[in-house]
């Protein structure tokens, strides 16, 4: 389904018209927790390129905490929010490398 669609609702069911409302609840849901990790990651990358590796130490955590939620709340495929993760810790590790030269 496109986002920003909303749910078809086949049948005037009781039932169907609850399951579709808790469907546009979910995904409200789901798009916020998506868009809170999406914002994390921005911000800690823009502290990378900006080569501030004292902002992106204390962005580290709660970026790496916001992907980690994203996993339980079923927001991001665990191997997707592993391979962000990791990245992320690259990046930082090559930034504290250079910071440190």
């Amino acid at each position: 389904m496109a986002q920003g669609q909303p749910t078809k609702v086949k049948k005037r069911k009781k039932s169907v018209l609850k399951r579709a409302a808790q469907a546009r609840q979910r995904a409200e849901v789901n798009r916020a927790n998506r868009t809170r990790v999406r914002t994390m990651i921005r911000r800690f990358r823009t502290a990378l390129a900006a080569g501030d590796a004292t902002a992106a130490a204390n962005l580290l955590t709660p970026t790496l905490s916001a992907i980690d939620r994203a996993i339980t709340k079923g927001v991001l495929h665990e191997n997707t929010a592993n391979r962000y993760k990791s990245r992320l810790h690259l990046a930082f590790n090559e930034l504290r490398a250079k910071a440190a030269k």
